[in-house]
Order: structure tokens, then C-alpha cells, then sequence
């Protein structure tokens, strides 16, 4: 289905525009996935993004996903509260840039107050890997205080763009199905 969808693109440029917002919950915490694990940031992107129709990676082969997550510049955190995952966030680095790749919380853990938090951590881990400038981008399909949760944070606004985009249906095989798995062999299903 055709959607027209706006894309704002927001940037930081120095850690003193930061403005971080603490847990509102305790026992919460974030920590990078040492091991690059491919199915981790598989099952992720389609559990976080599937409200948000994030369909970009739905493609995606087992080795696509694995050549992602093992990418030296590419690094994954996963949120957890009480020892349970929450969400989970991907920072590239280009050159003198930190981009805040994908970033969200999945379903059930929406509403609580975890999102201003979890962007406060992927900012500060950010801004730790010494770039000149963090950024992001977020879009018309996804979550409806994402925008302002990026502008309270200090994130300010350089560009934005509309256009019309190809967006599956809920009920696309896509959503379910991702390609990698019709090639696996017949017992590993």
C-alpha cells in the first residue's frame, strides 16, 4: 500500500545540547551485545518495528543479517528491566558521525516512561565513541512521541523529506516470514 511518509532528519553536535532523562523505573538496564548475534537483531527490528511498519530489512538474507551485526562500525545494545529485554538500539559509525540506526522498545514495554530513558542511554553511549556528530532519523509511520522524544532529548532538526512509499499490508508474509528462513533446511524448521 502507498503511503506518503515524511522523514526528519535530526542531529546533536556537541554533548552540552544533551539533555538526558532518567529510569523511571528501577532494576532497568543497557548493555552492548558483546557477541554480534544476528537473530538478536532480527527478531528485534521485526518485534520492535513491526507497529511502526520498519519493513526496510524485511528482506534481508541470514546473511545480510549476519554481515550487519558482525560490521566493525555497527555496535547493538539491548535494554533490559528486571533481567527481561525491553528494547533494543543500533549505533553506526560513518566517518566523524554516530548514527542512531534503529532505535525502540518492543511492544508491551511502551507507555511506561522507557523511551525518553532509552534514548538518554543511546545518546550517551553515542556520544561516548567520540564522533562530532550523533544522528537520526525518524519518520511519519513511527511511534507518535518519537519526534518529540528526539527534540527533548536536544536533537535538533536539518532536514526533512516527503515521499511516496511501497508499505506492507499487516497481513504481507513479509512480516512473518523473513527470507532467510525458506532456505534453511527441512528438519530446521
Amino acid at each position: 500500500m502507498m503511503h506518503e511518509v515524511t522523514t526528519t532528519y535530526l542531529e546533536m553536535l556537541s554533548p552540552g545540547a544533551f539533555k538526558p532523562k532518567p529510569s523511571p523505573v528501577k532494576d532497568v538496564c543497557v548493555r552492548k551485545v558483546e557477541i554480534p548475534t544476528p537473530s538478536l537483531n532480527h527478531y528485534f527490528f521485526v518485534n520492535v518495528g513491526k507497529p511502526w511498519k520498519w519493513y526496510s530489512r524485511l528482506s534481508w538474507t541470514l546473511e545480510d543479517w549476519q554481515a550487519w551485526a558482525e560490521k566493525k562500525t555497527v555496535g547493538t545494545w539491548m535494554g533490559r528491566i528486571k533481567g527481561s529485554p525491553f528494547g533494543y538500539l543500533e549505533i553506526e559509525r560513518r566517518g566523524d558521525d554516530a548514527e542512531l540506526s534503529f532505535f525502540g522498545l518492543l511492544p508491551q514495554f511502551l507507555g511506561i516512561g522507557l523511551g525518553g530513558f532509552f534514548l538518554s542511554e543511546a545518546i550517551r553511549i553515542a556520544w561516548e565513541l567520540n564522533p562530532k556528530r550523533v544522528w537520526v532519523h525518524t519518520c511519519t509511520l513511527d511511534h507518535p512521541h518519537a519526534l518529540s522524544n528526539y527534540l527533548a532529548r536536544g536533537f535538533s532538526v536539518y532536514k526533512k523529506e516527503t515521499a511516496q512509499e511501497q508499505v506492507p499490508d499487516d497481513d504481507d508474509p513479509l512480516w512473518c516470514t523473513p527470507a532467510y528462513y525458506q532456505s534453511l533446511p527441512e528438519f530446521c524448521m
